[in-house]
């Protein structure tokens, strides 16, 4: 997974829930470093919750993304998130930087 583009990463979900997993594991998948270059929210929310689990990025460029993780895999959000910080890092490439 590509981290280098995520400004932002806010996160909801209920970590007792089999429905908070995707959360979880794009949260583990964050590189150690991650702190110092992306500013983390994390809402956890109580065993007896009912809502449902988000998750919102914001890339370099402004976008934001609003996945529903309780409809999406962990595959599905990777795959999302890489296909901006692809686009992303190609125009890096072809601007020189």
């Amino acid at each position: 997974m590509i981290t280098k583009f995520i400004t932002d990463v806010s996160t909801k979900f209920n970590p007792f829930s089999k429905r908070g997993k995707t959360c979880r594991i794009f949260l583990a998948q964050l590189p150690p470093s991650a702190r110092q270059t992306m500013k983390i929210n994390t809402k956890i929310l109580p065993r007896t919750s009912r809502e449902g689990s988000t998750l919102s990025l914001k890339f370099k460029d402004g976008k934001e993304l609003q996945l529903d993780t309780e409809k999406l895999t962990i595959k599905d959000v990777m795959e999302e998130v890489d296909r901006h910080s692809r686009m992303l890092n190609r125009q890096a490439d072809l601007m020189g930087n």
